[in-house]
């Protein structure tokens, strides 16, 4: 048993042995011949950077066991990478000494429906002495749920994916005018139209399927606002299994968008001016087994403990913005009265408050969660589902105060909501002065963040809005 150090804390976190390590070979040799029978000769498995980037490696079915068994190596130099490749450095992390290995989850290993002969896995990362990363994002997402699970704390979480697809011939026209036209994107139709789905209709029902086949359960596809722009909503799940179901939904839009001569992107900007694409985060909690968004006392059916969690969770968000809306081109998308949840306040069904809180029906004893806006789908899932844990759970503990009053209306119209940052750099700043968030995360990931960061901020600070949507366009 290793203890991790977090900001003056310790947590436990189990190292690999060779018991373990013997028995993840034996599941292994199982899956592989599993794999085998079903015509998938190769696995890849992944992780997400600190830029919301997912990297990979992959091996043959038959080396599946080995890479259970002794992991496969990596670079720790991959938490200082920027959305664009570039190299940075943090005091703890960076330059090119040193080895991880990456172990695939085999609980989640899933053959891949949109890429035939493939499979997949997440990745927890260790030290070649089987000691766990303190930098591995997906890790710090299960020591976060672990540690509101020893207080009695359950959470469900689920995200909405917005994605713009175009197709995959489009060009830069002659005129210099940036970003795709209208004719390049697919689907045409008006905002939410049904026209949209008519016209994707085969391209969406593959997506259904293909996510059905990997077990991924989905509440709802529907097109969005923006040209070309679509929603996936998943079901609720725990936060480690929910941020793997967005990795997993992402790659899967992107595999069956090729198949069907269509490119997508997840992008904060897709077009500078225009609507940008959300990744939402849903969340409700419970205790001890009880759902905490139906008690008959509390106002709204909130219990004390889920208003202070989410008040907790409010008022850290300019922080938490560092984690979820991560890039420069972030700050583009969240613009008042588009939805986006750009002012810090909350409101109940309100989609323009950062934080709706969303009752449910009366009668449906599990309904009742909360949705936070402002985050993108350029921020590592695994990072955001363990900083909105931490945030909420510190408000637990400390005994901190309860949602305040809530908005009704557009925020923006009424002028007295204060704004969320309007940048990356005041999102950190914000961050670094949050104890919170800096104790839960621990002294090598923090840094990391946070020279990835500056990195982004420094290297397009000179862009202007067409030109920071043009370069961030297909990075995620």
């Amino acid at each position: 048993m290793e203890r991790i150090r977090n900001g003056g804390q310790y947590e436990e976190a189990c190292a690999v042995d060779a018991a373990e390590r013997d028995e993840r070979r034996l599941t292994a040799r199982q899956d592989a011949a599993r794999l085998t029978a079903d015509g998938v000769r190769a696995v890849v498995v992944s992780w997400v950077d600190n830029a919301g980037i997912s990297r990979a490696k992959t091996v043959p079915t038959t080396r599946l066991a080995q890479a259970a068994h002794r992991g496969i190596g990596m670079s720790p130099v991959f938490d200082v990478f920027t959305s664009d490749d570039f190299v940075t450095t943090s005091e703890h992390i960076g330059g090119p000494d040193g080895d991880l290995r990456l172990f695939p989850d085999l609980d989640r290993l899933t053959v891949l429906a949109a890429q035939p002969g493939w499979a997949w896995a997440p990745a927890d990362r260790y030290d070649q002495q089987g000691r766990p990363h303190p930098a591995c994002q997906r890790q710090f997402a299960r020591r976060m749920a672990g540690r509101a699970a020893g207080h009695g704390l359950e959470l469900r979480m689920g995200f909405e994916t917005e994605w713009t697809v175009v197709r995959d011939d489009h060009h830069i026209p002659a005129d210099g005018k940036r970003g795709p036209r209208t004719g390049d994107f697919a689907g045409r139709g008006p905002a939410y139209g049904l026209t949209r789905v008519t016209e994707q209709s085969a391209y969406l029902l593959a997506l259904h399927d293909a996510l059905d086949a990997q077990r991924v359960e989905v509440l709802q596809i529907h097109p969005e606002y923006a040209p070309g722009q679509f929603e996936v909503s998943t079901a609720p799940a725990d936060p480690v299994r929910a941020a793997d179901d967005l990795v997993l939904v992402r790659e899967t839009v992107r595999a069956v968008s090729a198949a069907h001569g269509l490119r997508a992107s997840f992008a904060p900007t897709v077009v500078a001016g225009k609507v940008g694409n959300g990744c939402h985060l849903h969340l409700s909690l419970r205790e001890h087994g009880h759902n905490l968004h139906r008690d008959p006392t509390g106002r709204y059916g909130l219990a004390a403990t889920a208003d202070t969690f989410l008040g907790a969770v409010l008022d850290a968000l300019p922080a938490l913005c560092a984690i979820g809306a991560p890039s420069p081109a972030s700050y583009l998308r969240l613009v008042p009265s588009q939805w986006a949840g750009v002012h810090r306040c909350w409101g109940v069904e309100n989609r323009e408050a950062a934080l709706r809180l969303v009752p449910g029906e009366p009668d449906d004893p599990d309904g009742g969660h909360a949705e936070l806006k402002p985050f993108d789908a350029a921020a590592n899932p695994y990072l955001l589902v363990g900083a909105v844990i931490a945030a909420g759970l510190r408000g637990v503990l400390d005994g901190g105060p309860p949602l305040p009053e809530p908005v009704t209306g557009d925020p923006a119209a009424r002028g007295d909501q204060k704004r969320l940052p309007t940048s990356l750099s005041e999102a950190v700043a914000h961050f670094l002065r949050n104890e919170a968030l800096r104790e839960a995360l621990g002294e090598e990931l923090c840094g990391a963040i946070v020279a990835v960061r500056r990195a982004e901020s420094e290297a397009l600070a000179e862009l202007g809005p067409d030109e920071l949507a043009e370069a961030t366009r297909w990075r995620w």
